[in-house]
């Protein structure tokens, strides 16, 4: 079986035919689910998804794009929804220099991203950390705050291996999804590569970021058979048991 570790499927992409797919995924292989929340409003999304399927768990927090309206009030719905036991994370929270370039909005970005994690450090959950072209800041801000206290994951990871073995020092997992299976992700290939399987989760990132051979389609939790694959390739392992490894450290990460 396969924990997909981030997913997405609060997402407007699924809403045709959410409640058919979810059903479904255990039956095909899938039997943890962690649907991740990006914006305000889908923290309580992910939550009632969690709710309403045995096998889907909630993470709540704010992508470092979606902040505006966030306040103090937002941190206590935060803290009440972490408190209920299918909330196994904080997240996706972090930086993302990629849109932004404005000195002002990077500095708020840096400024939540400290106080969600806080926030994690005080409910005692791991992080989900989204970073993107912001390398340097993400690991300066977790190196300030301490963040080998939170336990957590670096998802959808693209940085070099040089910088995932600084993360897993940390004690952090390193997220893998469909990028691993791109001709152009050589990078990433040799993270996996020089990363411990016990430091890799699965994840899929849906409705994004679709493995080969199903590249620019909506993504979903079924396609993880692909990453499984391509990274018991790169490994010298079988696919069966990178679901298992992964399975595992998913376990110990979230608690579930």
């Amino acid at each position: 079986m396969i924990f997909e570790t981030h997913a997405h499927y609060d997402d407007e992409r699924f809403a045709e035919d959410r409640g058919e797919l979810l059903t479904q995924l255990p039956s095909l292989g899938i039997g943890k689910v962690i649907n991740v929340a990006s914006t305000i409003p889908s923290i309580e999304e992910c939550v009632e998804l969690a709710r309403s399927y045995d096998h889907v768990y909630a993470a709540v927090g704010v992508h470092p794009s979606e902040l505006e309206g966030m306040s103090e009030d937002v941190i206590e719905k935060m803290r009440k929804l972490a408190a209920w036991e299918k909330t196994v994370a904080i997240g996706e929270i972090g930086l993302d220099y990629y849109w932004e370039k404005d000195p002002d909005v990077q500095k708020n970005q840096r400024d939540w991203f400290v106080r969600q994690m806080e926030l994690a450090r005080e409910v005692s959950l791991p992080v989900i950390i989204h970073s993107r072209d912001a390398a340097e800041d993400t690991l300066t801000l977790m190196k300030d705050i301490h963040a080998e206290q939170i336990p957590g994951v670096v998802h959808c990871y693209s940085y070099s291996p040089e910088l995932a073995r600084e993360y897993v020092k940390m004690g952090y997992y390193i997220g893998v999804g469909g990028v691993v299976t791109f001709k152009n992700a050589k990078k990433l290939v040799q993270t996996v590569a020089e990363t411990p399987i016990e430091r890799i989760l699965l994840e899929t990132d849906s409705p994004y970021l679709a493995p080969e051979p199903h590249r620019g389609h909506r993504n979903d939790s079924r396609e993880l058979v692909y990453v499984a694959e391509k990274i018991a390739q790169i490994k010298g392992i079988t696919p069966e048991e990178v679901e298992a490894i992964t399975w595992d450290n998913a376990s110990q990460l979230f608690h579930v």
